[in-house]
């Protein structure tokens, strides 16, 4: 078995009790930012994996939902940012980074110009990890979607770097729709045998439990991988959810629902793992 694992700290909860040993997972892990997970399980080179929330809305066919384990919000996310010179209503015609790293990150933005902040800007992908945030202040741009750590890295002082206003997506989804916000989902390839992936499900959920039971120590660990403020990660990760109760189902349906309409993604159901007869 291979499952797929984001090496964001946003994971830290899901995986922390499995890179300590504390519980067994029985598979290979594999790393990649959120695009990439997506690419492996779309080529069928992955068995089980974290994935854009849209990666499930385009393939729905292809996966089955991981019950109970999802990266939600109710609220800020923090790692989700659109850093911007001007206002957002005034970006129209403006030059507005895209982060190749998150299909569900640009999907919702796309959405919040179009409903939200009732503007066109001139959308251009572009790097945001936190290796390139050094290169940042030499490119030509208003504004720039950043996810993961460099958001958290980046959030600190967007000042620094010119950016006048921040703008946390969760947040902005929260304001719009009253809702909750789903940005990535667990699924199993509908070819991969039922009892294998119930392993996988079984170890990931356990490793979650031990995961926030343990933030503090999931917080150091964050620190020293970021040098973000060893307050702030644990504030950030205790202000995720990671599981997939009704009401962020209900977030998550409003999301696909609205993405339909917009003709992005095609119109599907929700599929859960369900355990072998």
């Amino acid at each position: 078995m291979r499952v797929g694992r984001i090496p964001y700290i946003n994971c830290y909860p899901v995986y922390g009790a499995v890179d300590r040993g504390v519980v067994r997972l029985d598979a290979e892990l594999v790393d990649g930012v959120p695009s990439a997970l997506n690419r492996r399980m779309a080529d069928g080179t992955l068995d089980v994996s974290v994935v854009s929330a849209v990666e499930y809305a385009r393939e729905s066919h292809r996966y089955l939902l991981l019950p109970d384990l999802a990266i939600s919000c109710d609220g800020p996310v923090r790692s989700v940012m659109l850093f911007s010179k001007r206002p957002a209503a005034e970006l129209g015609g403006r030059r507005v980074l895209l982060t190749r790293s998150s299909m569900t990150s640009v999907a919702l933005l796309e959405l919040l110009f179009e409903h939200v902040w009732r503007a066109r800007p001139d959308f251009a992908p572009g790097d945001a990890e936190l290796s390139d945030l050094g290169a940042f202040a030499g490119e030509e741009h208003d504004a720039r979607l950043v996810i993961g750590d460099a958001a958290l890295v980046l959030g600190a002082d967007p000042a620094s770097l010119g950016y006048r206003y921040s703008y946390d997506l969760g947040l902005e989804w929260k304001r719009w729709t009253g809702l909750p916000f789903v940005f990535a989902v667990w699924v199993a390839q509908r070819a991969v045998p039922a009892a294998d992936a119930l392993r996988v499900h079984g170890s990931l959920i356990a490793s979650r439990d031990w995961g926030l039971a343990h933030l503090p120590e999931l917080a150091r660990q964050a620190h020293e991988a970021t040098g973000v403020a060893r307050d702030v990660c644990e504030q950030y990760l205790s202000g995720l959810d990671y599981g997939l109760s009704y009401p962020h189902l209900a977030g998550l349906c409003e999301f696909f629902r609205r993405l339909v309409q917009a003709g992005r993604v095609p119109n599907g159901t929700l599929a859960f793992l369900q355990p072998a007869a």
